[in-house]
């Protein structure tokens, strides 16, 4: 499996930027109060579909010669890889079948649909989507497009963190959430060739720990599954966002699924923003771990906004 580089991101980066303008980096005073460090909220919730994904989507596709895009993708996903894969083949013309564990996200599935992709339902877990996404492409001759293995999603991801140090140079932290870890590895290749003073923070559900555990490890371990979180609901570690976090990552954090919510409602309150448990997650590390951020000027990414209705009301309603 090939690498991405800093200059495949800039490709990408020509490839998406007539149909995703930069989203928003923002501070919050009413969210520094809570917080050890200065810090800057950048909104990828706001992209078309949600979520920071449908920038890899966009460029997996454009980098697909036409008779590839004809012959179909298959994707497997708990919501927001499913949307940027959608979307990005309705660009394109190309079909696309999704594959999520039974009795998804709502919305997300809607979304999917909307989009006209196909969406199949199959098993309990991320997990158990997978290998039946993989007979599938294989039977219809499509293309299998994993959640994080893919070289030209990691650097479309990598977008979002030539823009950041294009808004904000001078950062000491970026925190990424992690499930699979395309977010995290993209922001440890922008970060080591455009700004190498910084660090880069992933962050992670303890109740599913698999790429943290993977990367203490050294390699790839599967770990319980148990978050509720669903970006974050992975049970095993990706072996390309493995690479460039080993070689990128400052730390690796685990936050509790509470603190995740309690953050999700924070940002509802204190700075206007849906963020999904995923979205939060950054935000958490925050005040779960404020010694590893004091007096430093932190960037925070809100990788979606694709919350479900009940997550919203657990967020609402705890107790600060």
């Amino acid at each position: 499996m090939r690498t991405p580089t800093v200059t495949d991101a800039l490709l990408a980066r020509r490839l998406i930027r007539d149909v995703l303008p930069p989203t928003p980096l923002w501070s919050y005073p009413a969210l520094d109060r809570g917080a050890a460090a200065a810090l800057l909220v950048k909104h990828e919730n706001t992209q078309p579909t949600g979520a920071f994904k449908v920038r890899g989507g966009l460029a997996l596709l454009a980098s697909m010669t036409g008779e590839e895009r004809a012959r179909g993708i298959v994707g497997y996903s708990t919501g927001n890889h499913a949307q940027s894969l959608a979307y990005a083949a309705a660009r394109h013309g190309a079909p696309c079948t999704i594959v999520m564990p039974e009795r998804p996200n709502p919305g997300k599935a809607r979304a999917v649909t909307a989009l006209g992709a196909e969406l199949i339902e199959h098993g309990a877990t991320f997990d158990e989507a997978r290998p039946y996404a993989g007979r599938l492409a294989a039977e219809r001759g499509a293309r299998l497009v994993s959640a994080a293995d893919e070289p030209e999603i990691v650097a479309g991801v990598a977008t979002a963190y030539l823009e950041l140090f294009e808004q904000a140079p001078d950062l000491d932290t970026v925190v990424v959430p992690v499930g699979g870890g395309s977010g995290a590895a993209a922001a440890c290749l922008v970060t080591a060739a455009v700004a190498p003073g910084c660090r880069v923070v992933g962050v992670q559900s303890s109740a599913s720990p698999a790429a943290y555990e993977s990367w203490r490890a050294g390699r790839i371990v599967e770990r319980p599954n148990r978050t509720r979180v669903e970006g974050l609901a992975t049970g095993s570690g990706f072996t390309l966002p493995q690479e460039l976090m080993r070689a990128g990552l400052a730390d690796f954090l685990l936050v509790d699924d509470e603190a995740i919510a309690l953050a999700q409602g924070s940002l509802m309150r204190d700075a206007h923003t849906l963020a999904e448990g995923a979205g939060a997650a950054a935000f958490a590390a925050l005040h779960a771990h404020p010694d590893a951020f004091a007096g430093q000027r932190v960037a925070v990414v809100c990788t979606g906004g694709n919350a479900q209705d009940a997550e919203i009301a657990r967020a609402v309603h705890l107790k600060v």
